[in-house]
């Protein structure tokens, strides 16, 4: 429903985006004189550096979701929809939706980012993103799945393909993936797969690159692919993916892999509704903005986290796509807003960089803070302190804690459930989805 401007009371920011920017902005705008409205398809923010153990079974997809409404219930100024968001007319200052058109005074695009194949629609159809809640839980249906095809095969070579798991991208994402599939193959696969051998299941580790975790220091990076090698994943660097049929994965030195599973981590790029003009689009699909957050020629809309590229002297390739800068970037754009209502200054946006840091399953982690480096046991245990006080809500802080101890003393992830079987595509059959907020 559209809302005359002269029937509101303050001036209404809508929020596109319920991720960690888009709620950070939120947040910062209680009890201010402005009525904020969160538009996103879902009716939950997703902790998504933890999708990862949802895809491998040691959380549940809820103990990293929780639901929008409940986060801002008592938030007075605060009002949410759920639907897709179809255009942007910044002339007219409204936002098209599927529920109805909204006018604000002031916007922010906070969409996020969805995984980028850079062109190759082979892959993009056959190959597994995890981006969200619903692709994670794809890949760990499909995970369990091609292990109960390889029980039904009788010798090795008709069992290979399903017992080969590739990921696709060295950065953290794929570190900690490939890791925890990794323990998987020596904690979880005898026990419930007692036909099956340790040794026919394999997974590699891809990176076009000639180091994983290329924003960490070459001190973690080392480190990461020693801890991946121990765990028996086999780290393949300096190598491109060409091709993938759905049966063989190809790379560019020639060689390759016959698999049914290769999961894709090696690139994102920005996802953003119509209406954002060709020439404000960068690299990787992102919406060029100036020093303060605010989209080029789009007057009172802005742009936060992976979404954004901030494109300064400081930062010609824009800043980073992780969560603290998405995090960072709300709360300013929040600040920024209330400062324009009352006429102030406010100075450019500047990043904070509190480190970097990547698991590398039980024990074994990295993380980098300026010229501080920890691994071993002392940088997992501050990864998972950190992750854990980061996700919004107790019960899922106690469901995580308790997930994560049980898996300590056990060596076992306990939630290999197939509640919805993954459905490949077939021949001919479209893998592209349109944005939808």
């Amino acid at each position: 429903m559209l809302l005359d401007r002269s029937e509101r009371s303050f001036p209404r920011v809508i929020i596109i985006g319920g991720g960690f920017g888009g709620v950070e902005v939120a947040k910062h705008l209680k009890d201010k004189e402005v009525e904020v409205l969160l538009i996103d398809r879902n009716n939950f923010h997703t902790f998504q550096p933890l999708l990862y153990q949802v895809a491998t079974g040691t959380l549940a997809a809820d103990a990293i979701s929780f639901p929008i409404r409940k986060m801002f219930k008592s938030q007075q100024n605060f009002r949410f929809r759920m639907a897709d968001v179809l255009k942007i007319d910044h002339q007219q200052k409204i936002v098209q939706t599927s529920v109805g058109d909204y006018d604000y005074d002031y916007l922010i695009l906070a969409t996020g980012a969805t995984s980028n194949f850079f062109g190759n629609k082979q892959v993009e159809k056959y190959a597994l993103p995890m981006k969200s809640i619903h692709e994670a839980l794809n890949i760990r249906s499909y995970v369990l799945q091609n292990l109960e095809e390889a029980v039904l095969r009788k010798n090795y070579d008709d069992r290979e393909r399903y017992l080969n798991f590739v990921v696709v991208g060295g950065g953290p994402t794929g570190v900690e993936l490939s890791g925890a599939i990794a323990e998987i193959q020596l904690h979880m696969l005898k026990k419930d797969y007692p036909e099956l051998s340790t040794h026919e299941m394999k997974v590699y580790l891809v990176e076009g690159t000639g180091k994983i975790l290329g924003a960490l220091s070459e001190k973690s990076s080392q480190d990461a692919a020693r801890y991946l090698t121990e765990l028996g994943v086999k780290v393949m660097l300096n190598t491109q993916v060409t091709g993938y049929d759905g049966n063989t994965i190809t790379f560019s030195n020639g060689e390759s892999i016959p698999t049914k599973t290769v999961i894709w981590g090696a690139g994102v790029m920005g996802q953003f509704p119509q209406g954002i003009a060709d020439e404000n689009i960068q690299r990787g699909n992102r919406i060029k903005t100036d020093g303060q957050c605010r989209a080029d020629g789009m007057e009172d809309v802005y742009a936060v986290g992976d979404v954004a590229a901030m494109i300064t002297e400081e930062t010609p390739r824009g800043l980073p796509g992780v969560a603290p800068v998405a995090q960072q970037q709300g709360k300013y754009v929040a600040r920024h807003i209330l400062h324009r209502m009352n006429g102030q200054f406010i100075e450019d946006f500047k990043y904070f960089d509190k480190g970097s840091m990547a698991t590398v399953g039980r024990n074994r982690a990295v993380v980098d803070m300026g010229n501080f480096h920890m691994k071993g046991f002392l940088a997992w245990a501050t990864w998972m302190f950190v992750h854990l006080v980061s996700i919004f809500g107790f019960r899922n802080k106690l469901v995580t804690f308790v997930n994560w101890s049980i898996k300590f003393f056990t060596k076992n992830s306990g939630i290999r459930l197939i509640i919805n079987k993954y459905k490949r595509p077939i021949i001919g059959e479209a893998n592209v989805e349109n944005y939808h907020s």
